[in-house]
């Protein structure tokens, strides 16, 4: 146990960088677009096109550590030609390369966090049980990287301009390098039983189907808070320090979330927390939608990150230990990628661009509430098929 420990601190420290990375990449890209003079509906296409390479990258990436069980050195080749690609930030050379620099860089990261999370997943199971107070422990440190990052990246942007966005990029691509280079080089070992296990079983069962269908409408519900929500406050008049504040708030009662899930998550069911956590995105985009002006509104509305995103987050990957163990997790990890977040980023960035360009901002949460309705049946029929109960962490 105490080797295991020693062994999750470099797994905090990537978990740290990578999310420092994602602090300001995703809520300012598309101000540094917007600020290039890109319009709305090519800033949406642009930032879709990360989204894109979740439909295909993170599967085969979780195939091939599946296979290998190297998920470490397969870290280390996709953070380091990722920092090499995120070079061409700096090339000046129209719409056409930039969506080639991010369909690399993108192709890369993404497959990072499945193959993390299946690694960890692995080093915090103890006798086929997921340790949900030793995941979150770690997990932390990916949001507080994120908190660090979206303030001083919202201070410093509102000081100097976006101009040094592709320098940013570049710096936390380094520390996620030097982070994935300290993980300690573990090979998770398969039985000879389990290395030609197949998915389809698995996904044959309807418990499972309807996990897929609740997680894909819940993230889709978010998608115009990942997508949309810093130009929706630049166009409410709030500035980038406030936009900032807001991202960080959500971020700030997601580590107090994972830093207490262990005594959380116990009380219901994981399918009652998908249910619980889908109803309250409801709610959270309707605020969004037709009060994010109000700023206690939107502060309330951002305070509900800790069940729409943390506690949801943490649901789903206990569930995806339980029904993908062994050598079905970077699989399992991976589908949950590409159905969770590179179709939902897909469709959210594509039909964002069109809903913004002819309703405008706040269209796209509403349209998450109808996403978040539909999230929340899918989640009850999660529910009602595995009975609830018998799934809570202990």
């Amino acid at each position: 146990m105490p080797q295991n420990r020693r062994h999750l601190v470099p797994f905090a420290a990537l978990s740290a960088s990578y999310f420092a990375h994602i602090g300001f990449f995703n809520p300012y890209l598309p101000l540094w677009l917007k600020e290039r003079g890109y319009s709305l509906f090519v800033i949406s296409l642009l930032v879709a096109v990360p989204a894109v390479t979740r439909l295909v990258g993170p599967y085969a990436w979780g195939a091939l550590s599946d296979h290998t069980g190297e998920r470490v050195k397969l870290l280390r080749y996709a953070a380091t030609t990722a920092l090499l690609v995120s070079l061409g930030l700096w090339v000046e050379a129209g719409v056409g390369w930039l969506a080639l620099v991010l369909f690399l860089m993108f192709l890369h990261t993404s497959a990072m966090m499945p193959m993390s999370e299946a690694a960890m997943a692995h080093l915090v199971s103890a006798g086929g049980a997921f340790d949900a107070k030793r995941y979150g422990r770690v997990r932390l440190w990916g949001s507080l990287g994120f908190l660090i990052t979206v303030f001083a990246a919202g201070a410093w942007f509102e000081a100097f301009g976006m101009d040094h966005f592709p320098a940013w990029t570049v710096v936390s691509m380094v520390l996620v390098v030097a982070s994935v280079w300290w993980l300690p080089d573990l090979k998770e070992e398969l039985h000879p039983h389990e290395q030609k296990r197949p998915l389809l079983p698995i996904l044959r069962q309807r418990a499972v189907q309807w996990f897929f269908a609740s997680a894909f409408f819940h993230v889709l519900a978010h998608m115009g808070v990942y997508i949309y929500f810093s130009l929706h406050l630049d166009a409410l008049g709030y500035s980038k320090t406030v936009i900032g504040m807001m991202w960080g708030i959500s971020v700030v009662v997601e580590i107090v979330w994972f830093f207490t899930q262990s005594r959380w998550l116990p009380l219901i069911s994981l399918t009652g927390w998908l249910l619980l956590c889908a109803a309250l995105t409801v709610l959270r985009m309707g605020m969004t939608a037709a009060g994010a002006e109000l700023w206690p509104v939107l502060l309330l509305a951002q305070c509900l990150h800790a069940f729409t995103f943390a506690a949801h987050h943490a649901a789903c990957i206990a569930l995806l230990s339980h029904h993908f163990p062994g050598s079905l997790r970077g699989r399992g990890q991976a589908l949950y990628t590409v159905l969770a977040y590179g179709v939902p980023g897909v469709l959210g960035g594509l039909a964002g661009g069109v809903l913004t360009s002819h309703l405008g901002l706040a269209s796209v949460f509403w349209a998450g509430l109808v996403c978040a309705a539909l999230a929340t049946f899918c989640a009850w029929r999660v529910w009602r098929h595995l009975h609830g109960p018998h799934h809570a962490l202990s």
